[in-house]
């Protein structure tokens, strides 16, 4: 793991704020010249610390209102079932994220969609229809208390 100093913590708390300012408003802030501000950036990209610059969009504001946790149980828990199923979903534009779990269930999702009906489509035309499911269990967020893409660093 990179050794992260207090300049690149705080190069890395505001790029991810605002990953639009310019180096020098960057280089203000960290109080450095730009050149060196500029040089730990690219370290920092380099060491893969900093992965990619995105844009986050309001999921509403598609027409995306309504957000499903779903837990999945798979029938067989063998590597290549697992393969199979992560192969599956990370092709559908609807799952957000995805995790492995451990525990009873073992994935849990996240997915968006317009509205029940659009949900009840996903859920009919692609997720029943992936072999190996032992069971499906989807809880709907009523409403959204916190969402943070930023770390703590």
């Amino acid at each position: 793991m990179p050794v992260l100093d207090a300049i690149d913590r705080k190069i890395l708390s505001l790029l991810q704020t605002d990953s639009r300012m310019t180096m020098q408003e960057l280089a203000d802030k960290v109080g450095l010249s730009v050149s060196p501000c500029h040089r730990r950036v690219k370290l920092l990209e380099e060491r893969g610390v900093i992965s990619r610059y995105i844009a986050t969009v309001d999921q509403k504001s598609l027409g995306l209102h309504v957000s499903v946790f779903i837990s999945i149980k798979l029938a067989r828990q063998k590597e290549e079932d697992l393969n199979r199923f992560a192969r599956a979903i990370s092709k559908w534009d609807e799952v957000l994220e995805c995790y492995l779990m451990t525990g009873n269930r073992d994935y849990l999702l996240r997915v968006v969609a317009a509205d029940l009906s659009s949900y009840e489509a996903f859920l009919k035309n692609k997720l029943t229809r992936l072999d190996g499911i032992a069971s499906i269990e989807s809880s709907f967020a009523l409403s959204q208390v916190k969402y943070s893409t930023a770390l703590p660093v």
